[in-house]
């Protein structure tokens, strides 16, 4: 495999943070080896080509998509000529089902080997994509233990791998080490209301509101906003400085998501990826999300879970509280924050639940991934 090339494409900051590792890993394996596609961050820094940034394929939302279709068709449409004429040993689509998926298909009917990481959410909506699924990859790699049986069924190739951030985030998190990198002291609590524009339009306002509802109810709090991207910092202190007492206790702290979850003692967080993060750091959170009215209508029609975050999902039970759309008013996220902080009984079974998630998802993910996919190329 001298000097050849293994494409990717991530569609969003999680992408980035699954893959990076996993072309670290394989570049230990293929030295000569190129890789290039769609990457971020984080992709780069391990050595990925950016044709293009994940930061141009991270929209999330049937109404957001629609609007954005016409560019990222024509996106799509010029990637995959390059990939035709480029001819990778393998392409690896990361997660971004919708537009790595139909990609996919394309180059392996090419005969270009196609792998897909992070198996498509078929177990809560959209069980038929599991046929597409099946024309799509040659391989699928899966970051969720019961993912196996339902592939394993269908019979479709696919492989757990464990998930990344069970093997990056500590068993035993240091609370007390992590407000010391923040430089804060006393109780804490993390705000994340998402990484993208579009949540932080839809969630930031009720966010920052029940900010400042805390703020004055408990003066002693002190709150950590992490921002994902930089141009999202603006918008979210327009909303602080909208609100005078929440401004004066919150700290907004580019990057560093996982240090303002470890420093905390209750998190607030949209739906998501970093709800498992919280999850994984042993945290008592409240999960809320606002969407369209029009997206939520989609998703609660074609749902067939009745949760929508990760840690719930895991549990199979409501382990911690959802509020979605009309129910996260300011009000409503406060008080469902202020019961979190203050169960006792509730945080000490919390923190045994989610220590059984952690050990259950733990895994050499780089080096089974990097297998995973060497096997797909010889093959």
């Amino acid at each position: 495999m001298a000097d050849e090339l293994l494409a990717f494409v991530a569609g969003e900051a999680s992408g980035d943070l699954l893959a990076a590792p996993v072309v670290t890993a394989l570049a230990a394996r293929l030295p000569r080896a190129h890789f290039a596609g769609i990457a971020g961050d984080r992709m780069v820094a391990a050595g990925c080509e950016a044709w293009h940034h994940v930061r141009e394929l991270s929209v999330r939302g049937f109404v957001e998509v629609i609007r954005e279709l016409p560019r990222l068709v024509r996106l799509r449409a010029g990637l995959r000529a390059r990939l035709l004429r480029e001819r990778p040993a393998v392409f690896v689509g990361v997660d971004a089902p919708d537009f790595n998926l139909r990609l996919e298909t394309q180059l392996r009917n090419a005969g270009i080997p196609t792998v897909h990481y992070v198996s498509p959410s078929i177990w809560a909506w959209r069980g038929h994509r599991i046929e597409k699924i099946r024309h799509a990859a040659d391989r699928v790699l899966l970051i969720f233990p019961f993912e196996q049986k339902i592939y394993d069924a269908a019979g479709v190739a696919a492989e757990f791998v464990g998930h990344p951030l069970a093997a990056q985030i500590p068993m035993h998190p240091d609370p007390a080490a992590a407000r010391l990198r923040l430089g804060i002291s006393g109780p804490c609590v993390a705000v994340l209301p998402g990484s993208r524009r579009a949540e932080i339009e839809h969630n930031g306002p009720a966010f920052i509101a029940s900010i400042e509802l805390m703020a004055t109810r408990e003066p002693q709090l002190t709150f950590v906003v992490p921002v994902a991207d930089p141009p999202l910092r603006a918008r979210l202190e327009a909303l602080l400085a909208t609100r005078p007492r929440a401004q004066d206790r919150t700290r907004v702290v580019d990057g560093e998501s996982h240090t303002c979850l470890e420093a905390a003692d209750a998190v607030l967080v949209a739906s998501g990826t970093a709800t498992l993060e919280a999850a994984l750091f042993k945290k008592p959170m409240v999960i809320a999300y606002r969407v369209p009215p029009v997206t939520a209508w989609i998703m609660r029609t074609l749902g067939y879970v009745p949760y929508v975050g990760l840690p719930n999902i895991l549990a199979g039970e409501f382990v911690v509280p959802e509020l979605l759309q009309e129910q996260a008013t300011p009000e409503a996220l406060a008080h469902a924050v202020f019961e979190q902080l203050n169960d006792e009984v509730g945080r000490r079974d919390l923190t045994a639940r989610f220590a059984q998630m952690h050990e259950s998802l733990r895994r050499d993910t780089p080096t089974l991934a990097a297998e995973a996919i060497i096997a797909t190329i010889k093959r």
